[in-house]
């Protein structure tokens, strides 16, 4: 199964600060483990919300918001796409990331095509394995 895993946002990675050397070189050597167990598909850090954008829907209007958003511990600093056999390994790698001070890290599932019932048609998953298809062959010629 895949998940993804949401490093949550503190006040320092909303205020732009970055992290110390050493933490970046202990991130470094947890996902070299993550990468040689054959568990990270792809991982990246998220620039503060004050940078972002949100895009609200509301029948055919759409109404762009600006950053900063407020609920810091609401936000998303980070996230790993990880390839484990179970929540509960996803959990046991989790544990092994080098954070402190409070950090909070969720888990998430990740949909696969079989999970949306009938309402995701043949036609519908076909076109998602293409789409995907055409993905994967666009990164391997980046």
């Amino acid at each position: 199964m895949r998940v993804m895993v949401i490093v949550k946002a503190s006040e320092e990675s909303e205020g732009g600060v970055m992290p110390e050397t050493e933490l970046f070189a202990a991130m470094g050597k947890y996902n070299e483990e993550l990468v040689k167990a054959g568990l990270m598909l792809a991982g990246e850090g998220l620039g503060p919300s004050s940078q972002g954008k949100r895009v609200r829907f509301d029948g055919k209007r759409r109404t762009v918001i600006d950053g900063p958003f407020a609920e810091t511990k609401e936000l998303i600093a980070g996230y790993w796409l990880w390839q484990v056999k179970s929540m509960d390994e996803a959990v046991e790698w989790l544990k092994r990331a080098p954070f402190d001070g409070g950090a909070e890290v969720e888990i998430r599932r990740i949909f696969e095509a079989g999970d949306f019932g009938d309402e995701f048609t043949p036609e519908l998953r076909a076109q998602e394995e293409g789409l995907r298809e055409e993905i994967a062959r666009k990164a391997k010629k980046a």
